[in-house]
């Protein structure tokens, strides 16, 4: 019982954390396969504040938060904001049925079979998220699941797209 309640205590106090100040340096390079079979560039968003999430199936936390991001990305201006969902060393059928099962259709799913891009990003935990301004600079991380529609994340998210 006392290790369920520690369990539970950490949970809770993971969930409350803000989002942590990018220290890492550059931003990694981004260019990975999507579902569709296309080739995705961080680039390619240039100009919209990105979300850039690394997750995988079998990750219950990433199940848990997924809803919270696509609610925050339906609350935001497409044009300005958007959500890359990078599946770290799946295959395209997993990835894809995982994202039609979570109602994830305004996701962009991008597949890192090889794990080297989820690796050059420092996601050595999942989920890791990753918050990158309109200039393609990552100001934001946080390890592990988070509410994504709380008001003081989606505050600091807000500020970098009216920055």
């Amino acid at each position: 019982m006392k290790l369920f309640l520690l369990l539970a205590f950490c949970a809770l106090t993971a969930q409350a954390q803000p989002l942590k100040p990018w220290g890492g340096g550059a931003t990694p390079a981004l260019e990975l396969a999507a579902l569709d079979g296309s080739t995705q560039r961080l680039e390619d968003f240039r100009g919209r504040v990105v979300l850039v999430n690394f997750w995988a199936t079998w990750c219950a936390p990433c199940r848990e938060e997924m809803p919270s991001i696509e609610e925050l990305r339906r609350s935001l201006d497409a044009r300005r904001f958007a959500v890359v969902a990078v599946n770290v060393g799946e295959g395209p059928r997993a990835a894809a049925g995982f994202a039609e099962k979570m109602g994830l259709g305004g996701f962009n799913v991008l597949l890192d079979r090889d794990t080297k891009t989820s690796r050059a990003w420092g996601a050595r935990v999942l989920p890791a998220t990753f918050i990158v301004d309109p200039d393609g600079k990552v100001r934001y991380s946080y390890y592990g699941a988070i509410d994504w529609s709380r008001p003081d994340v989606r505050a600091a998210i807000a500020k970098l797209i009216v920055e």
